[in-house]
């Protein structure tokens, strides 16, 4: 099949979105496809052949990229593309995706996991990995999401949600609860995540999140282990505890570093096999509760006393081979390569039934 991989964008997970559409790109060319990776808002600005002779390049403009310590710097990218204006998406991507069998979205944040993207794609009639456009867009923003929990019955932490400026700080640090978890409604990778266990803490968090401007969302903060939930075929996987560094929490460094900055990921997860089973059965009501398709990832914290606190779900998770749906994956027998496809196959599929 002829299959434009979309990566990068302009969201602060770029970094993360072209390791994981170069990988993508690379597993299914691997299988015989003519994959080619483009970047969703630089574009084709460097190729200057026929359109429909891109999907033979012989490297399927696949390059060399990895995920720094920091985000990336947005305003830089922005300045480095050639074609200056209003437009998030770049020369010729479009145009290119009408010539494919399927557009495999390597995106991750705005633009790819909020259902804008599989918007357009809807209307240019152009199969996609992944959700659709309306479940996308709530299950991208964290309060409408957290709506959907209680209203399937599923447990997750007290919350509440805020729209502030800088003027109701002091009001804010008098009201909120410490300690407390807080995030940017839209926000990915840990970006525009704070835990403040301190009044000290929660200033310095309220003004950074500020920055953002964007609503945000106030929750309990939960103590006990870190686990997620891959979904893939409306059917749970093995469950991945992750262990951040000790005295951190799975920021982006814990995430997308290595070594001793990194965390560890362990699959199957240390749990029993009633708390994979309840782990297991709420990833997969939400995932439904949000008419979600295909493959996403749910992250719980399980309590001391065994209760998953479902905390958030991703729709377009890392694919990266070192990323936590592929490990879930492996852990039942599949390769990296042919959970690409699979992916792929599955949504090709879906599309069909919507049609």
């Amino acid at each position: 099949m002829k299959i434009v991989v979309l990566g990068g964008g302009v969201s602060t997970e770029r970094h993360v979105s072209l390791v994981t559409g170069t990988a993508v790109c690379k597993a299914l060319r691997s299988l015989g496809h003519k994959a080619v990776f483009v970047d969703l808002y630089m574009g084709l600005e460097d190729y200057d052949g026929e359109l429909a002779d891109a999907f033979d390049a012989p490297d399927g403009f696949v390059g060399q990229v990895a995920i720094g310590k920091t985000a990336p710097d947005l305003k830089a990218v922005k300045a480095a593309r050639k074609m200056q204006g209003p437009s998030r998406i770049g020369k010729n991507v479009l145009e290119l995706c009408r010539l494919s069998d399927c557009v495999f979205l390597g995106l991750h944040g705005a633009d790819g996991e909020d259902g804008k993207i599989q918007a357009a794609l809807d209307l240019l009639g152009v199969p996609y990995t992944g959700s659709g456009p309306l479940a996308s867009a709530m299950a991208m923003d964290k309060a409408v999401a957290k709506r959907i929990m209680e209203s399937a019955g599923i447990r997750t932490p007290a919350w509440r949600e805020l729209s502030y400026t800088e003027a109701d700080i002091p009001r804010l640090l008098d009201e909120l609860p410490v300690p407390c978890a807080m995030k940017v409604v839209n926000g990915g990778s840990s970006i525009g995540v704070a835990l403040p266990d301190t009044r000290e803490e929660l200033e310095k968090a309220l003004h950074e999140l500020c920055a953002f401007r964007t609503r945000v969302i106030v929750e309990e903060k939960i103590r006990g282990r870190e686990i997620t939930q891959p979904i893939i075929n409306d059917h749970y996987t093995p469950a991945i505890e992750i262990v951040p560094p000790e005295g951190t929490y799975f920021d982006y460094v814990a995430k997308y570093q290595s070594g001793a900055e990194g965390a560890r990921e362990i699959c199957p997860a240390r749990i029993t096999q009633a708390e994979q089973k309840a782990i297991g059965e709420a990833a997969l009501k939400f995932h439904k509760a949000l008419g979600l398709s295909v493959y996403s990832r749910v992250d719980f914290i399980l309590d001391g006393e065994g209760r998953p606190w479902c905390l958030e779900v991703n729709t377009l998770p890392g694919m990266t081979p070192a990323s936590l749906i592929p490990k879930a994956a492996a852990a039942e027998g599949m390769s990296y390569a042919e959970l690409c496809e699979q992916i792929l196959l599955l949504s090709l599929e879906q599309r069909k039934k919507e049609a």
